[in-house]
């Protein structure tokens, strides 16, 4: 397997990774600056498919298990072999140039390229000194000669690999080369200050995507919540005593916040009567999401059990209501996102407020 193919790999690899981070990175995010800065996600996604890559190009090929030497060494343990190798193969070489064709030479450049990246995301996002990036360099390289030595992790029963000295050196150096050439395109390039800066800016909004991961989060912590209800107490109506608490009483006691709201720094405001209009908009909302819906479900179901109609009419009926179910739920996501005020916050003169926008007012202050 060539370079490529393990490249190949990360890239076939990556979506399913991304997709994995990216729910605990929109937590994040929302919960320290606000928002969500593109160049942020660019860098951020960038330096997951760089690490995959990485990743790949120490682990692959993967040979048979039956094709493993057991009598290969493990080790090489002495510093500077690799010039050794490569004097070695100049003397045998009638053209010094072919040189840069010989596995001595172009194995070390790539290490030295394949390291280069990760000193200068270590600079520039990360903002490590130059101690911290030979320490780190140093440190993944050890990761990965740890990885090939242990037989990926004693899945194989012989590694397939060799541990070098040499790699742990060549790719720390890698990883300072790209430390000082990350320092030329600095210039040229926002600052992580700057970054955070302009995310805390954006932040003193709420976005239609922070509202909709606030209701998502929200649900989750109040499922959780629910089920350490029941199991506790095991008492009837435990939904509905839930429901109350989590979206009454809390938001009323944090100052119009859920614990979701509370972890995302926004907060729904009233102008007065929290307490009472928390509770007259969940009722709202039960209504409007579930009861009403689903009631014409039911409705329908009745009517079918009760009226002789032919099982094709049945099903076209059945499917108009759950495509208009379909369209009704996506209809009122997209109002979120493009963060409309639906018909229940507008009724209980409800406002979505950032409480980051408050957090930097009062450090102006204090400065």
């Amino acid at each position: 397997m060539s370079y490529l193919e393990a490249i190949k790999i990360s890239f076939f690899t990556f979506p399913f990774l991304a997709f994995l981070f990216t729910i605990p990175f929109i937590l994040w995010q929302y919960h320290k600056y606000g928002s969500i800065h593109k160049l942020r996600v660019l860098i951020i996604y960038s330096f997951i498919l760089y690490m995959i890559c990485v990743y790949f190009l120490a682990i692959f090929p993967l040979p048979d298990r039956d094709s493993i030497d057991m009598n290969s060494p493990v080790c090489q343990l002495i510093p500077f072999s690799f010039i050794f190798d490569i004097i070695k193969e100049c003397v045998n070489m009638d053209n010094i140039w072919l040189i840069l064709t010989d596995s001595s030479v172009y194995t070390v450049l790539f290490n030295v390229l394949m390291f280069m990246p990760f000193g200068m995301y270590l600079r520039y996002y990360f903002k490590n000194s130059l101690k911290k990036t030979i320490f780190f360099s140093f440190l993944f390289s050890l990761f990965l000669e740890v990885t090939q030595l242990t037989g990926l992790y004693f899945i194989y029963p012989h590694p397939y690999r060799l541990f070098d000295v040499d790699d742990l050196m060549i790719n720390t150096l890698g990883g300072v080369l790209g430390y000082f050439i990350m320092g030329i395109f600095m210039k040229f390039l926002p600052s992580r200050d700057n970054i955070d800066l302009s995310s805390l800016e954006e932040g003193k909004k709420v976005s239609g995507l922070r509202r909709f991961t606030r209701f998502c989060f929200d649900m989750l912590l109040w499922f959780i919540f629910t089920g350490f209800l029941y199991v506790i107490f095991e008492f009837n109506h435990v939904i509905i005593i839930s429901l109350i608490i989590y979206y009454v009483i809390i938001p009323s006691i944090l100052s119009g916040q859920t614990l979701g709201g509370k972890f995302l720094n926004m907060r729904l405001d009233f102008p007065n009567k929290r307490l009472l209009r928390l509770f007259f908009r969940l009722i709202l909302i039960i209504l409007y999401y579930l009861v009403i819906p689903f009631g014409l479900g039911y409705l329908f179901i009745f009517i079918i059990q009760n009226v002789d109609v032919s099982n094709i009419l049945v099903f076209v009926i059945g499917a108009i209501y759950v495509l208009l179910l379909g369209i009704f739920y996506l209809v009122n996501v997209t109002y979120i996102f493009k963060r409309k005020i639906l018909f229940y916050d507008r009724l209980v003169n409800g406002k979505y407020v950032s409480t980051i926008g408050d957090e930097i007012d009062e450090g102006q202050e204090n400065e």
